[in-house]
């Protein structure tokens, strides 16, 4: 299953042992609530966030409605500028198609700028089986790849790791990548990063493909823009003799003018920097500068099942800006890895199980990841109302069971639920409907309070063990108003 982390155990398990991770822990805290902190004073010095916030979701909206209008359009634009557009329907196809397109100019090495479309689809396993090995250039992402570890953040992938175990990372690990780290590295930033430049340097001057990602993609002139904030990210899009794009069919906007909107979001919302340091711009191929052929990938990989869904496509907005980890209480404590994703965080828990359907256990205990806090969707720069489609897809999970994809067709299984979760409700929707029985229930409950335990007994341990049961009132609200307003109990 593309994007999947082999072996990892559904998010109640894998959080459960990521939370006793003290060191885990404390990078997740400080690294988190250094990002929003510093995001949330860069939004503040926009008085027109909100709206800006509200466009992003209206260009959003529209292009996803007109999907198939604008990829037509930009398909045409791409082709007309010298490019050439390949479509993937899933991970699989796009892998060969990839793979094809490199062994085809002979070479056994390529350099990448970061793309979680790549990692979504395992891109570089692939390549591997291949014999041609590819070579992360985003720092981050070095880190990941030389620590032969999975990513575990949006923007930061390597968020879990502190300076020294960065350090221990290089000194072990350059020596056999080509140029070894420098004697008596040390983990202060400006020797890490420098470190790195030396490492990445000479890939970058002999690689002859690079491959790419694609925040996104101008429907209007056939462009495809990336933004980062090192540098490394150009020198792979501008040296290479080939450029292939690997790029998820929701990447496209427009116009131009929509471009705008979310080059002033994205990157406040994600380094709570006013404008992005690296924005790289190209479209199609310009003889004598730059890459000489140029392919873009576009990937469905689920996402047209997603659309599909009336409350569930509102996740194929999502622009990577990583707001809703750096404020998700879970995320801060369990870590990106018990998601078992390339997508972790609340967006992963929507985005994983549409993209990939529920049938597997991981990807079934994704939408109860989360306290339903709210605190993502403020922070969202294209207002995703995730707790929306957290609740949505639970109810898909447990009325509609395991979601099996077939080609374009979604498969529900049924479900059965627990068997005394399906007792009570029943035994809810009996006294809803019976006014007279509820009210008797009310004031017995009431009368009886005292004796209330504070902790549920049997399988309801689970859910009491950390939280009390909520007190009942003295009195119930009937009660309470007829004695106070004088008020007529018409419930029969």
């Amino acid at each position: 299953m593309s994007g999947t982390f082999v072996g990892m155990p559904a998010f109640p398990k894998a959080a459960h042992d990521a939370v006793r991770n003290k060191t885990l822990r404390g990078n997740l805290r400080h690294a988190t609530h250094t990002i929003r902190d510093k995001r949330a004073r860069a939004v503040t010095e926009l008085e027109d966030w909100a709206r800006l916030r509200e466009a992003g979701k209206q260009i959003k909206d529209h292009t996803l409605r007109h999907l198939d209008r604008y990829l037509v359009q930009l398909e045409e634009a791409v082709t007309a500028a010298g490019g050439i557009v390949h479509w993937a329907a899933d991970a699989d196809e796009a892998n060969r198609i990839v793979t094809y397109l490199v062994k085809a100019t002979g070479e056994t090495e390529v350099v990448k700028v970061k793309s979680m479309a790549t990692q979504e689809i395992g891109l570089n396993e692939a390549l591997e089986a291949e014999g041609i090995h590819a070579y992360e250039t985003d720092l981050a992402e070095l880190i990941v790849q030389l620590g032969k570890d999975r990513p575990s953040h949006i923007l930061v992938p390597a968020i879990h790791r502190n300076r020294g175990e960065i350090r221990d990372i290089f000194k072990r690990e350059m020596g056999e990548w080509g140029r070894p780290a420098p004697e008596g590295l040390t983990d202060t930033p400006a020797e890490l990063a420098e470190a790195a430049r030396l490492h990445l340097r000479e890939k970058f001057l002999r690689a002859k493909v690079g491959i790419s990602g694609a925040n996104f993609m101008v429907a209007e002139t056939g462009t495809l823009v990336v933004v980062e904030s090192e540098g490394n990210g150009r020198m792979c899009l501008t040296l290479p003799e080939t450029l292939i794009s690997v790029v998820g069919i929701e990447k496209i906007v427009p116009t131009w003018q929509d471009l705008e909107v979310f080059l002033q979001t994205l990157p406040r919302s994600s380094t709570a920097e006013r404008m992005n340091p690296y924005t790289s711009m190209w479209t199609g191929t310009t003889d004598g500068d730059g890459p000489q052929t140029f392919h873009l990938v576009l990937i469905d990989n689920g996402r047209t099942d997603t659309l599909a869904d009336q409350v569930g496509r509102q996740a194929l907005r999502c622009i990577r800006c990583s707001a809703c980890l750096n404020v998700c209480p879970v995320y801060e404590r369990a870590g990106g890895h018990a998601y078992g994703s390339v997508y972790p965080g609340p967006i992963g828990a929507i985005l994983s199980p549409q993209l990939r359907g529920t049938e597997s256990e991981i990807d079934a205990s994704l939408p109860y990841a989360s306290s339903l806090c709210g605190a993502c969707y403020e922070v969202c720069p294209v207002a995703i109302d995730i707790p929306e489609v957290l609740v949505h897809l639970r109810e898909r999970v447990v009325e509609g069971g395991p979601v099996t994809r077939k080609g374009a067709k979604v498969v529900l299984k049924p479900a059965k639920g627990h068997a005394a979760e399906r007792a009570a409700m029943r035994a809810a929707r009996w006294a809803f409907s019976h006014p007279g029985a509820l009210r008797t229930g009310q004031r017995l409950a009431s009368r009886t309070r005292r004796l209330h335990p504070r902790s549920l007994p049997g399988p309801g341990q689970a859910w009491s063990a950390s939280r009390d049961i909520p007190a009942v009132p003295a009195e119930p609200f009937r009660d309470w108003w007829q004695r106070t307003h004088g008020g007529k109990d018409d419930a029969k």
